[in-house]
């Protein structure tokens, strides 16, 4: 939370980047400052913010704010939010439960945690800031010996659900969870007819995902509020696909140790 002491945080340095969790009320906001450039700004999501120029919502004050600094000039440039199960329990059920009805997730034994409103600056995304925010999730993962990771991935919904149509197309296959894990959205993507004969292209954090060996737990939800499609993902730490994670999170394996 937001309220961290510097001495309980330990961040993973790499070249120019620097990983850690928000140690206060100040990094908190550049968090929100930056989601909000990129969700609002360039984006064009409409946020229901009480605070002019951040992305603020209910679920903030539970969450833990890992960011990416850039050590040149100091500006965070990626984040994400941790919703660990426990905090979730407080906050009233996790995001995703606004999209999706989890039931057969939850029900799930073992330790779980969510991720959201991850973010990377227009100017840095490139591949490395995305690695560095995923070393620093696994550090902290792994510290807290969680279980199962939720998290949704977005597509662009512009085109009344085309896009987000073809993707699961390809993804139906090969990249689902069991019927069992099948989560129900509150409001289903709308549209039919036909597909375009050239595949959509795999937005990066939905690719990040699945390669690291996340299922997608159902269809899609409609989020008109940020003009996307969101796919619900499920990671089962145990199935971690190693030698993707070896390559992607490089910097986790030498220094696990984001604190609590």
């Amino acid at each position: 939370m937001s309220g961290q002491s510097r001495s309980n945080v330990v961040d993973l340095v790499h070249g120019r980047w620097v990983t850690g969790l928000a140690r206060n009320r100040e990094e908190v906001r550049e968090s929100q400052a930056l989601r909000y450039r990129v969700f609002a700004l360039e984006m064009g999501a409409t946020l229901h913010s009480p605070i002019p120029g951040l992305d603020h919502d209910a679920f903030d004050p539970y969450c833990r704010h890992l960011v990416v600094r850039d050590r040149m000039t100091q500006r965070v440039v990626a984040c994400t939010r941790i919703l660990e199960g426990w905090q979730a329990t407080r906050a009233g059920g996790f995001y995703s439960a606004g999209e999706f009805r989890l039931d057969p997730l939850l029900s799930l034994p073992g330790r779980k945690l969510e991720i959201g409103r991850t973010c990377v600056d227009a100017n840095y995304r490139g591949g490395a800031v995305l690695a560095m925010l995923w070393s620093g999730l696994a550090a902290f993962v792994h510290r807290h010996r969680y279980d199962y990771l939720l998290g949704c991935a977005s597509v662009a919904a512009h085109d009344n659900g085309v896009a987000v149509r073809s993707l699961m197309a390809q993804m139906r296959d090969r990249h689902m969870t069991s019927d069992m894990l099948r989560v129900v959205p509150h409001q289903p993507v709308p549209g039919d007819g036909p597909l375009p004969l050239e595949p959509a292209p795999t937005p990066p954090l939905l690719r990040a995902y699945l390669a690291l060996g996340a299922k997608i737990c159902g269809e899609p939800c409609l989020d008109p509020d940020f003009q996307v499609a969101d796919l619900l993902l499920l990671l089962d730490i145990r199935e971690l696909s190693m030698p993707y994670a070896r390559h992607f999170l490089p910097f986790a394996e030498r220094r696990r140790g984001i604190a609590a």
